[in-house]
């Protein structure tokens, strides 16, 4: 195992940053956009922003059956379904509650690391990680977080759902065979996530989803389509293919520590001690998770 670079530690944080205010986004975005609709224009959106993008360094679509097959995969797994199961799991679900559920994709994602990637096998550092990443979550949340579990199951088990989403997403991405430059990869996935999710939107929601959202909704979407989805998902690809599929999980224990930073700068929340702790004690777990075995481990 290899020592992760500096750079990509800044990386992590950068993605974590971005990610973490799509809580309070997604939130805003469904209260007038149903969830489907949501889905379709931040992805839409995303790949308005990505050809340019791509035409300006010279990047290429890769024209293999393969990479495309698997393309559509991530399309799936990364951004149709669980944009779908996240969106529509917090109309019911507390923001708390949906930072633990979350959690489980750093769990998922190290398991089938193990088993389907190459250079990415388990060991006591990462599980070292893990505990201390689920940890800070609790203490970021809270004990009384957990005493909603179980009231609302079927918004509970779509966000879970989506957490696992994004764990076989990244299992996969590890795997996606290397084409040209990333931009033409990103963009590749990006025209799946179309694909699928403009068609379910029109059937799912019909064609006045869009029309029945507010001024606000549509803002919050176009920059979820933008930052979260289109320019972070440069930042993704990077990360999985150089430092593998573990170490990028851990950035699902970074977003709610940063959702709350958020908070406190748009929202003028006020950031408590427990925000603080938890980021202190993330971050240790990431950094212990990260360090190359000697040869004795």
């Amino acid at each position: 195992m290899v020592a992760v670079p500096l750079r990509d530690f800044f990386w992590l944080i950068s993605l974590a940053l971005i990610w973490g205010s799509s809580f309070a986004a997604i939130k805003i975005a469904v209260e007038t956009m149903p969830s489907m609709t949501m889905v379709a224009v931040r992805t839409l959106v995303a790949l308005i922003v990505l050809i340019p993008i791509m035409i300006a360094q010279g990047g290429r679509l890769p024209l293999d059956l393969l990479s495309w097959k698997m393309a559509l995969l991530l399309g799936i797994f990364g951004l149709a379904l669980p944009f779908f199961l996240i969106g529509w799991g917090e109309q019911w679900v507390e923001s708390s509650q949906a930072a633990i559920l979350m959690a489980v994709m750093p769990i998922v994602t190290v398991t089938l690391a193990h088993f389907f990637t190459q250079g990415d096998s388990f060991h006591w550092r990462k599980l070292i990680g893990i505990m201390l990443g689920f940890l800070g979550v609790l203490v970021l949340v809270g004990p009384e977080a957990l005493k909603g579990f179980g009231e609302q199951v079927w918004g509970q088990l779509a966000i879970a759902s989506g957490a696992i989403c994004y764990a076989i997403n990244v299992i996969v991405t590890r795997n996606l065979p290397a084409y040209g430059m990333l931009i033409g990869r990103a963009v590749m996935v990006m025209i799946c996530g179309v694909l699928i999710s403009v068609p379910l939107a029109i059937l799912i929601d019909g064609f006045d989803g869009l029309m029945q959202a507010s001024a606000e909704s549509l803002w919050i979407t176009l920059y979820l389509g933008v930052l979260p989805t289109g320019l972070a998902t440069l930042i993704y690809f990077h990360l999985v293919e150089k430092c593998g599929a573990s170490f990028f999980s851990y950035v699902n224990y970074l977003n709610p520590v940063f959702g709350v930073i958020w908070g406190a700068l748009l929202l003028a929340e006020e950031i408590n001690i427990q925000a603080l702790i938890a980021l202190i004690i993330i971050l240790s777990g990431i950094a212990i998770s990260s360090r190359p075995l000697s040869s004795r481990s």
